[in-house]
């Protein structure tokens, strides 16, 4: 699969200048979290869920999660068990293409039964997303995972998910974190990337945000990602990839502050309805979230809805820009450091300080692609956007 391998060829030959590379579950671990970008959620009591999860894949959809923790009643668990795995016995027929599909389950023992219970169809199983994730919850997850690994001779990951009140309270933080920071190195080679669960954050203190901020202007959530980022997150080689917040909106509600999406690079593309269009359905603010989630340090997102998968996607493509300023970084004969002008003649490129933004910028463009010089996300959207 690849990243808008759902457009046209000649039309990605025109907006990239190097198209997205095309990966697998087989990929390297590396590679795989870079690339999960928009994780699309869904209950897995849906009846038709391997329909859902090819129509989302052919829309451009690559990395799914199938829930069976919150987004269910607690009374529907053994029948979305159930479902689960007909479902998948039911994609496994058909072949194909899928996602990277992970569950996400309440307890380690559901790891366990769902692997045996899938059988051969385990093959289209990525993972397992885990819940509430700290030191003492998490080992019985990261054991269960590596037992299921060792049954059924296939790697699967996990991604916790940080979003327990012990990481939100300020006298337990220090330790929770330090905790999960222990767990998560042990079981380094099966961890491909923390989710952070800012809904649970929010509801610990009974807050929500409305349409018209991002998670970064709820303080207590902003100063939260920010220690996560901080001690998880590094990029000496022992941080992770560490995926932004849902975005819990999708439909048009009435507004108390004005869109925060410029018109202008809409008016040059001739796309203002493509404009309203996102404005109705509060994406205005995803779009600012998300880029506010790459620069404190995140990448991809946890997203509920299929119309937020192409402005993450979009917007997480290298721009030329970028692409040139990374590669001038990272010329060998730069090894000594010192400072040189962009080739954009608009800005300082230090090689010593930005040498490892440079290498997160090419990582992602070897799974997002670089835009052409005269490529912007309003193209990007427009081209993605289902005939």
């Amino acid at each position: 699969m690849r990243h808008f391998g759902h457009v046209a060829p000649e039309v990605r030959e025109r907006l990239f200048h190097r198209e997205p590379q095309i990966f697998g579950a087989d990929s390297a671990p590396r590679m795989l979290a870079a690339a999960l970008g928009a994780t699309l959620y869904s209950p897995a009591t849906r009846p038709h869920l391997a329909d859902d999860v090819l129509k989302q894949a052919g829309r451009g959809v690559v990395s799914m999660v199938l829930c069976l923790e919150d987004s269910i009643d607690d009374s529907e668990v053994s029948g979305a068990e159930s479902n689960l795995v007909r479902q998948f016995t039911d994609l496994a027929a058909r072949g194909g293409e899928v996602p990277l599909i992970f569950v996400r389950v309440r307890d380690p023992r559901q790891i366990t039964d769902l692997v045996g219970r899938l059988g051969a169809a385990v093959e289209l199983l990525s993972g397992f997303v885990l819940p509430k994730f700290t030191e003492e919850r998490g080992v019985p997850f990261l054991e269960a995972l590596t037992a299921a690994e060792a049954a059924c001779g296939r790697r699967l990951f996990a991604m916790p998910v940080l979003e327990s009140p012990e990481l939100l309270h300020l006298e337990t933080r220090t330790e929770t974190l330090a905790g999960i920071s222990r767990t998560v190195d042990k079981y380094r080679d099966r961890v491909l990337a923390l989710r952070l669960g800012v809904t649970d954050f929010c509801s610990a203190y009974g807050l929500r945000r409305p349409p018209d901020m991002t998670a970064y202007d709820v303080q207590i959530v902003a100063s939260v990602i920010g220690d996560v980022v901080n001690l998880l997150g590094r990029a000496d080689g022992t941080g992770f990839t560490v995926t932004g917040p849902v975005w819990e909106y999708f439909r048009h509600q009435e507004r108390m502050f004005k869109p925060q999406l410029r018109r202008s690079p809409f008016l040059e593309e001739g796309a203002e309805p493509l404009r309203e269009a996102l404005i109705q359905h509060d994406l205005d603010g995803l779009l600012r979230e998300i880029e506010l989630d790459r620069a404190n340090g995140l990448l991809g997102k946890t997203c509920i809805h299929p119309s937020h998968v192409l402005p993450v996607h979009a917007l997480s493509v290298v721009s030329h820009e970028e692409y040139s300023d990374a590669q001038d970084i990272l010329r060998p004969e730069r090894g000594g450091g010192g400072v040189l002008r962009s080739a954009y003649t608009n800005k300082m490129n230090e090689v010593k300080p930005h040498r490892a933004w440079a290498e997160r910028t090419l990582q992602r463009a070897e799974v997002f692609g670089v835009a052409r010089e005269d490529v912007g996300f309003v193209e990007l959207l427009t081209a993605g956007l289902p005939a």
